[in-house]
């Protein structure tokens, strides 16, 4: 961010106010529902809708933070996963000399999601959904979590399933913030599950203009063949918050001491080579521990 506008952040706090909200969470998404039509996707487990567990409930700061990662870690490597399969049907559809009807329309229904203006087909599309259409590392999603809902204790949390602060701006679409601008009109989203959340979150980092260097980490990373550590993606995040470079350090620090990484390389582990039947089960999970790290294979 920067110093010109910090001073304007400072000076009209309604307008700063306003751009924010259009940095800060991505557009509503009619029913939640952002997995483009796919008939390799199979359908959201079950467990995938249960709402935040009472996180008040633990007095350890240790047991708090063990419970919270144990229950938001499976949520990750489900958005992932589905995000992986999609991504796979992209590729398939990259070498393809010919597009059928429907592989169009996922295709424009993929670059209208992730805001991509090409012609469904061309190469310029398919390399700016391959840069979109991916994943975000488990240490980073962990850490602002973490840090946007205070361990899942916050108000927006408890209240609207919402775990990383994402904006909406219809009345009556989410909780209004207490500390609300006079003027302002910005409503904390609410969702149905954290899930949702999480997957509104990866949506808004795989599309907003806001981050494409993290983005380009990203892409960078995966042309030498690694999953980007979230620290390194962290450096995308300069407008996440007003508090720009003392974001990103606060949010590196938290993965640091956290050993997040920790799940960076148990995820990486779990889709290394993995085939579309391996993801597949990844996906669809019948029981969300099966997806922790000391499991092998999910159910």
């Amino acid at each position: 961010m920067s110093a010109g506008l910090r001073a304007l952040l400072l000076v009209l706090p309604l307008v700063a106010a306003v751009i924010w909200g259009s940095i800060h969470t991505p557009d509503p998404v009619p029913g939640e529902d952002d997995d483009v039509a796919l008939s390799s996707l199979p359908p959201l487990p079950s467990w995938a809708g249960d709402a935040l567990p009472d996180f008040n409930q633990y007095r350890d700061a240790t047991e708090r933070k063990a419970a919270f990662f144990s229950f938001l870690y499976p949520r990750i490597v489900l958005a992932n996963s589905r995000i992986l399969i999609e991504r796979d049907y992209l590729e398939a559809l990259s070498r393809k000399d010919q597009l059928s009807s429907t592989e169009r329309t996922w295709l424009a229904n993929q670059a209208q999601r992730l805001r991509v203006d090409e012609e469904p087909g061309s190469p310029e599309l398919f390399d700016l959904l391959r840069k979109r259409l991916d994943v975000i590392s488990p240490s980073l999603v962990l850490a602002q979590a973490a840090n946007e809902s205070a361990w899942g204790t916050s108000r927006f949390a408890t209240r609207g399933n919402n775990l990383f602060g994402q904006w909406c701006f219809s009345k009556g679409c989410g909780l209004v913030p207490l500390g609300r601008a006079e003027g302002a009109t910005h409503e904390v989203e609410k969702f149905t599950s954290p899930y949702r959340s999480v997957r509104a979150y990866i949506q808004n980092l795989n599309r907003h203009p806001t981050y494409q260097v993290l983005r380009d980490v990203r892409l960078e990373q995966r042309a030498n063949g690694k999953l980007a550590s979230g620290s390194a993606l962290a450096a995308g995040l300069i407008g996440y918050s007003e508090r720009g470079e003392d974001y990103v350090k606060e949010i590196r620090s938290m993965i640091r001491y956290n050993n997040l990484n920790y799940f960076d390389l148990a995820f990486s582990d779990s889709v290394d080579g993995s085939t579309s039947i391996k993801l597949k089960q990844l996906a669809s999970a019948s029981r969300e521990n099966s997806l922790m790290p000391d499991h092998k294979t999910a159910d």
